[in-house]
């Protein structure tokens, strides 16, 4: 599976982004799915997660209530819409695919995008 995410950029403090994670492949709705980000000299960290049929979805409590994680397996993407964005949410953000289960664990992942940035200006 080869996942390219998209939708990153510069936005203000309140604004919103919605990032796409498009994956190749015909089992895409056979993987849960999963989004993380990483700041300059900070580990990575789990943001948002959701099962292959999107009917279970997980949230770190940093970004709950503020994120939404989706997926259209008919169009093989997985969405994650950012609302009322703080200037801490700068980070490169990737998506990644599970094939056994839906986890807030990082390592146990089998595949991960390339990134995209977002900047959230002051």
């Amino acid at each position: 599976v080869q996942l390219v995410e998209s939708g990153g950029g510069l936005v203000q403090a309140g604004g919103s982004l919605r990032l796409s994670c498009a994956a190749s492949g015909r089992t895409f709705s056979m993987y849960a799915m999963g989004w993380f980000r990483q700041a300059p000299g900070k580990e990575r960290e789990f943001l948002a997660a959701i099962s292959w049929s999107g009917g279970i979805t997980y949230y770190a409590d940093s970004v709950k209530g503020r994120f939404t994680i989706s997926r259209d397996n008919a169009k093989n993407t997985v969405y994650l819409q950012m609302n009322s964005l703080k200037p801490e949410d700068t980070a490169v953000y990737y998506c990644a695919a599970d094939r056994s289960s839906l986890t807030p664990q990082g390592q146990q992942y089998d595949y991960w995008g390339q990134g995209t940035q977002v900047t959230v200006s002051s």
